[in-house]
């Protein structure tokens, strides 16, 4: 389990630095890489979605 979320967490860091990216230069790395909503990009975007989905599982490792 604790590969799934160093994958996760890798993930979710690209698709933040991709959503830096689109908010500072409108720029689209993904969509650049992988052609705008071809398939190999939207698997990008749906391993990201689902990695963010994943990483909800790391709350319950925060000590309080």
């Amino acid at each position: 389990m604790k590969i799934l979320y160093y994958i996760a967490l890798t993930l979710v860091i690209i698709g933040a630095i991709n959503w830096l990216l689109i908010g500072l230069f409108s720029f689209d790395l993904v969509a650049m890489l992988f052609g705008e909503m071809s398939i190999l990009s939207r698997i990008v975007y749906s391993l990201v979605g689902i990695s963010g989905l994943i990483s909800i599982g790391i709350y319950t490792k925060i000590d309080k």
